[in-house]
């Protein structure tokens, strides 16, 4: 075990964009657990885009990370150390174990991962936090049926791709919406049923072609124009459901609100946000009814595997220039 706990830490509160300079590297040494607790070697760790809003100052549906303390960060690892009888050394465990190499946790803060189930990042995807955030905003918000047509922004990041795939598994026609060609090709290999590119085609424009008799479902992650081109389609009693606005996170000026929130007026429709913590008592749940999806060939799960945590920054804006494939997650190498 190395003697050191290389951590990242939060220096500044970005504005706009994350600079490099608002992150610190930091070297401590290897905490020891007490009594109850658990040290984990961290190996992997998720990389999301709440991390930008868990970044500001401000009321939140969470406390935001401190000056000078760890980013946040979910993390999957084994157990070093323990001093609570649930755990032993090796386990793999998961939890929020913070962008760092060794992190102590109460056991009631962490779950038991099996590696002969499912490599470990898979238990930061789709059988981690993206996934839950699927499996419930779609099925508990999005209330689908069969037959309804559900649109998905954000379509081949690790949420939108798992979105689109269950609404798939309950008999619905899932239209997704992607920057590129190449993203744009992945969500259809996953079996979404047409795909519109916003960096090359008309957003308005193909989403009515995508949609020609509305959209009941639409699974916002992104905001922006995507949501307004969804507001223009929705059919009667269509259901919103709120997970991110990736397009606003960075943006430093006050974002202005959808200018035909109207529709949702005109077609009794609601829209609806949510966060995928509320859900914690019913993840096993979930990650049951996903495993067996995944073993069964039904669900597509991919990792984009960067590595090194001194390029924290690095990576964690790949999510913003939409240079990752899938769920987005850190190797914590010795550094």
């Amino acid at each position: 075990m190395s003697q050191e706990n290389v951590q990242v830490k939060l220096a500044n509160r970005p504005v706009g964009e994350p600079k490099s300079s608002d992150f610190e590297v930091d070297r401590a040494p290897v905490p020891q657990p007490g009594d109850g607790e658990v040290l984990v070697r961290v190996e992997y760790i998720s990389l999301d885009p709440a991390m930008r809003g868990w970044m500001n100052e401000g009321r939140s549906y969470i406390q935001p990370v401190g000056l000078g303390e760890v980013m946040r960060a979910g993390g999957v690892g084994r157990v070093e150390r323990s001093n609570h009888p649930d755990f032993k050394e090796g386990d793999t465990v998961s939890g929020q174990t913070g962008a760092q190499q060794y992190a102590v946790l109460k056991g009631d803060e962490l779950i038991k991962v099996d590696e002969s189930v499912a490599p470990l990042p898979r238990y930061l995807g789709a059988l981690g936090m993206p996934g839950m955030t699927a499996y419930f905003g779609l099925l508990d918000v999005g209330q689908p049926k069969a037959g309804d047509t559900v649109l998905v922004s954000g379509a081949a990041g690790a949420v939108g791709s798992t979105v689109g795939q269950i609404a798939k598994l309950k008999g619905c026609r899932a239209v997704g919406i992607a920057g590129g060609a190449e993203k744009c090709d992945y969500a259809r290999q996953l079996g979404f049923d047409d795909v519109i590119d916003y960096k090359s085609e008309n957003l308005f424009r193909r989403t009515k072609e995508a949609c020609p008799d509305g959209v009941d479902v639409f699974f916002d992650n992104v905001g922006g124009q995507a949501l307004e081109a969804a507001l223009a389609r929705l059919r009667l009693r269509a259901r919103v459901v709120l997970c991110g606005a990736i397009s606003q996170y960075n943006i430093t000026e006050r974002p202005t609100g959808p200018a035909n929130y109207m529709s949702l007026l005109v077609n009794r429709a609601r829209m609806e946000g949510f966060v995928v913590f509320d859900y914690k008592d019913r993840y096993a749940e979930a990650a049951r009814e996903m495993a067996g999806w995944i073993n069964d060939g039904k669900l597509q799960a991919r990792e984009h595997i960067v590595e090194g945590l001194p390029d924290f920054h690095k990576h964690l804006m790949m999510l913003f220039r939409g240079e990752n494939f899938g769920k987005l997650v850190l190797k914590v190498s010795d550094a």
